[in-house]
């Protein structure tokens, strides 16, 4: 589990506990000590942090989230021109996903860039532009990749552990997005695209691209 998880689980534990006391003076609280816990227990649930087996092949670009592939798409340009004619990769993460991001390549983080914005429905591709983000770019030995926190209607906080300057591995955790959103990838055009609409992911984990040499 996550420690942001933590400003959230503690007090619904606490407010359990001290249902669960009061019920000495009236049964009815034990009902009440319920909420709390339910609450609590999905916390615990949703903040959860699964260790993954990370792929060792430099060549290839894993997904930074888990969720649903629901958009591939070609772009006709991109950051820095040399994104010119690569693909975007969506990927939807419902409020059942893990929602821990990982960086889909070893490298250096060269830019982020938070955007503030909207909070449409993550499925809306009108999210990608609108909403509010946090665009990161990681220049790795082989290529660069830029990928894009999204918030989505629930989602209201993009959490992002790294900085400019920093050192990642393929599939480090790099941050989160709290209850339910979005994950663009634009890949670049010497990445051939493994996935398909439709599928589902696992970050770190599940394979989305790999590198043309």
């Amino acid at each position: 589990m996550v420690r942001d998880a933590y400003p959230i689980l503690v007090p619904l534990v606490v407010l359990a506990v001290v249902c669960v006391a009061l019920a000495w003076f009236w049964q009815g609280f034990l009902i009440l000590a319920a909420l709390p816990a339910i609450g609590a227990c999905f916390v615990a649930y949703f903040f959860r942090d699964p260790e993954r087996v990370l792929p060792a092949d430099p060549r290839l670009i894993v997904a930074p989230a888990d969720g649903r592939i629901v958009r591939i798409e070609p772009v006709a340009t991109g950051d820095g021109g040399d994104t010119k004619g690569g693909t975007l990769v969506s990927i939807f993460l419902s409020i059942f996903d893990v929602h821990v991001n990982r960086s889909p390549i070893a490298g250096r983080i060269t830019g982020v860039k938070y955007q503030r914005g909207s909070f449409r429905v993550a499925m809306d591709h009108r999210a990608s532009v609108e909403n509010e983000q946090n665009i990161i770019t990681v220049e790795g030995a082989l290529a660069k990749v830029i990928f894009t926190q999204i918030a989505g209607l629930i989602a209201r906080r993009i959490v992002f552990w790294k900085e400019i300057g920093s050192e990642v591995a393929l599939g480090e955790r790099i941050g989160l997005i709290k209850f339910g959103s979005r994950v663009d990838v634009l890949l670049p055009p010497n990445v051939v695209v493994t996935v398909r609409k439709g599928e589902h992911v696992k970050g770190g984990l599940s394979v989305i691209g790999n590198v043309k040499l």
